[in-house]
């Protein structure tokens, strides 16, 4: 399934002299990338971009694979319980493969395989909405956490084994949970170990945001029957594609070099990612964690620190045309739209020529659906153009496990590319730190104080008597 990617609407030629020019791309991006190549190169030597290894981990697959065909199978319903990237991979697999009405579906719909529900947010009304639809005798849990000691996620482990034990009783509570973990380390490692709950593993060198091709996405996406070796084939193919340091035949690279350059070069910090399918809505989100805990970073110590990285946004098209297209293109010139388009949809869906004399009707009749969608962002990626606004377009073929496998990696690599171009580390995340120890200190956890939150001047404070 291949790849398309459009780069003409960035170019100053299409931009009346706004956009990337010869010399930029063909002296200036390619010695830039020659030297974050290195360096992702030594990232990798030194056992730091696990991501890249996860299309070849047999065992993994194996694993997921007889959990999901066996134990996962027992079950009406299944839900992941976990947040960030313990979850965004998984419901953007869910979305695209499936599509989001999965679940409404009786079971000849989703061909006898379960319910997957993402409980991803301790909000306390989503919490008991979900246990009001599912029946927890009939329910296996998926608890995602790689450290174990996730606070959200941890909660809602506490809330839902405490139904569970109303439910099924104390000593099958067990047979209700699959941990997905550290192999080793953390809360959950142990639980799974003294409970005998099963457990799947998450590498140590791969993080949340890189996590989504491991166990962590696998799991969901196998346990609905979604052919989990294709994924990684896709993101396999992709990958051979995006190791090189010629930047005109490597896609990831050039992804991330065109983004920095807007950014660096051209004052367009913010990045929108808008998909024209309900199918990547899911995807466009986990593209705004993947880019935003990868490249938002300080980069230098102390008071001579400056914080770098861009400004991802998720957008869908053609709905945000008729909520963010104004800004787009009367807004401030800070922004760049990557668009994320399929060339088949999978359906047509005709429009029928009802009122052939209608002028407001009559021009829609005689095409489909799918023609409106891709004539739609052909149309913005214009209207941007001409007012000199850059966007581009990564267009692919049809929506299938193996296509999206590749376009993950190919996001996966670009971020990798992007953190060398910015000079930071893209696989730590040191600025989300402190507002997990402040929770703790708050929350009363041990080994932690419980801070000084300001009070703040009472005169700011406006009241709704």
């Amino acid at each position: 399934m291949g790849i398309r990617i459009d780069l003409n609407n960035l170019m100053s030629t299409a931009l009346d002299g706004r956009g990337l020019d010869i010399l930029a791309m063909e002296q200036q991006l390619p010695a830039r990338f020659q030297e974050a190549h290195r360096q992702v190169e030594r990232w990798r030597a030194e056992g730091r971009m696990g991501f890249l290894d996860l299309p070849d981990d047999e065992v993994a697959v194996r694993r997921v694979t007889e959990l999901a065909d066996g134990f996962g199978q027992w079950f009406e319903s299944v839900v992941v319980v976990g947040i960030g990237g313990s979850s965004l991979g998984g419901l953007a697999i869910r979305d695209a493969l499936l599509g989001r009405g999965w679940n409404e579906r009786d079971e000849e719909g989703r061909d006898h395989f379960p319910r997957l529900y993402f409980l991803d947010n301790p909000d306390p009304m989503s919490v008991e909405r979900l246990f009001d639809r599912i029946d927890l005798r009939r329910t296996l849990f998926n608890v995602v956490s790689k450290s174990g000691a996730t606070a959200e996620t941890m909660a809602l482990l506490l809330v839902i084994e405490d139904r569970l034990r109303d439910a099924v009783g104390e000593e099958a509570v067990p047979g209700h949970l699959l941990f997905t973990t550290d192999p080793d380390d953390g809360e959950l490692a142990r639980m799974a170990a003294d409970r005998g709950i099963p457990r799947l593993d998450i590498p140590k060198n791969v993080g949340g945001r890189f996590s989504v091709l491991s166990s962590v996405g696998l799991l969901p996406a196998a346990v609905t029957g979604i052919e989990i070796t294709e994924l990684l084939a896709g993101a396999k193919r992709i990958r051979a594609r995006c190791e090189g340091d010629d930047l005109g035949s490597n896609p990831a690279g050039m992804i991330a070099s065109v983004l920095h350059s807007f950014d660096v070069d051209h004052g367009c910090s913010i990045q929108l990612l808008m998909p024209y399918t309900d199918r990547l809505r899911g995807f466009a989100s986990w593209f705004q964690q993947l880019w935003a805990e990868s490249l938002g970073k300080r980069r230098g110590e102390g008071p001579m620190s400056t914080g770098v990285g861009p400004t991802p946004i998720p957008a869908l098209g053609a709905s945000d045309q008729h909520s963010l297209l104004q800004l787009l293109m009367d807004g401030p010139r800070d922004k760049v739209i990557t668009f994320l388009a399929l060339r088949d949809h999978g359906e047509t869906v005709p429009i029928p020529n009802l009122y052939p004399d209608s002028t407001a009707l009559g021009y829609l009749g005689g095409h489909s659906l799918e023609e409106l969608l891709n004539t739609e962002q052909r149309a913005t990626g214009e209207a941007l153009r001409r007012d000199g606004r850059p966007s581009f377009v990564i267009e692919v073929d049809r929506l299938n496990a193996e296509s999206l496998g590749s376009v993950f990696m190919l996001f996966e690599m670009a971020s990798a590319y992007a953190g060398a171009l910015y000079q930071v580390d893209p696989f730590k995340q040191p600025g989300v730190e402190l507002s997990k120890e402040l929770a703790y200190g708050l929350f009363g956890r041990r080994g932690y104080d419980c801070p000084d939150i300001a009070v703040g001047d009472p005169r700011w404070v406006i009241h709704d008597e």
